[in-house]
């Protein structure tokens, strides 16, 4: 059986604990944002997680309704996680449209 990965544009549920501060804590989704052959090829992978509660702040981006997860991607929150050690569930993928969109904001935070 070939070994699941993450793929770029997938929605994880991840368990971000321990953490820090205001960092997002707990079993949560999360965006993929790191490339694909990144992630099969080291066993990590770069993430952002997903809360329901908007506030507002400038690198939130809203998820598109197409998806079966709800909420904002708090894309300044970006996570390197080691996925073969902490596990995952797919919950979904967002179209690569959106993904566009998100990776325009994270050229704004990373020139």
């Amino acid at each position: 059986m070939a070994i699941k990965f993450p793929q770029q544009g997938d929605i994880l549920l991840l368990n971000f604990s321990p953490t820090r501060g205001s960092e997002q804590r707990g079993k949560r989704p999360a965006l993929v944002i790191s490339p694909t052959i990144y992630n099969q090829k080291t066993g990590l992978m770069l993430a952002c997680p997903i809360t329901t509660k908007q506030k507002g702040y400038p690198f939130e981006l809203t998820l598109p309704k197409s998806c079966s997860v709800h909420g904002v991607v708090l894309l300044d929150q970006i996570r390197s996680i080691d996925w073969k050690t902490r596990g995952f569930s797919t919950q979904d993928t967002v179209p690569h449209a959106w993904l566009q969109k998100a990776s325009k904001l994270l050229n704004l935070l990373l020139p």
